[in-house]
């Protein structure tokens, strides 16, 4: 593709103001993965990374991932940084009225504890987190809601049956103690 001088300079007048992303989980990859262990995510194919714990979810928990992307993305473009999607999603269990979700909690207490670390230790400046999601819904990549990501469960299975009710997991406390507390409680 060609870009004209002209279209360089626009290019260097109009830059962006921050960077936002999507985190999860880190990948490994090879140029061989025959005879390797392999996961399938999101149309992807990737190794699984025998350094790290395995999770309840297909994706692997790598909070400190978190912590480099920051740094790679901040020593790159030496802008504000916005974390835009980062959540756990799995099937919950449903049982007399709660959901307990230790797994969740876990996930968003290291990587928000990750973020927080890349901040006052290593200078990077995030200007906002937003943890997938609120509420559960229907994953994109799979479009069904028994894979939940929200700390409020929706009674509802992927065929749309169900009370539509509301309940809060425990990951919803935890979070709204995160919230209240500044993220100090990450730390307890």
């Amino acid at each position: 593709m060609h870009i004209t001088h002209e279209e360089q300079l626009l290019l260097k007048r109009n830059t962006v103001d921050f960077v936002s992303f999507s985190y999860y989980s880190s990948a490994c990859t090879a140029a061989e993965t025959e005879g390797k262990e392999t996961v399938a995510t999101n149309g992807f194919v990737t190794l699984r990374n025998p350094y790290l714990p395995e999770s309840k979810s297909v994706w692997q928990n790598d909070p400190v991932g978190l912590r480099i992307t920051l740094n790679q993305l901040y020593e790159r473009y030496h802008k504000p940084l916005f974390i835009v999607e980062n959540g756990f999603g799995t099937q919950d269990t449903f049982l007399d009225g709660t959901i307990d979700d230790p797994y969740r909690v876990d996930y968003l207490k290291e990587h928000i504890k990750n973020m927080i670390l890349a901040i006052r230790e290593d200078g990077v400046e995030l200007m906002g987190y937003m943890m997938w999601g609120i509420i559960d819904l229907p994953s994109v990549s799979e479009g069904r809601i028994s894979k939940r990501y929200g700390v409020v469960y929706v009674d509802q299975d992927d065929n749309g049956h169900g009370s539509g009710k509301r309940y809060k997991k425990t990951s919803y406390y935890f979070y709204k103690d995160v919230i209240e507390s500044k993220g100090t409680t990450v730390f307890d």
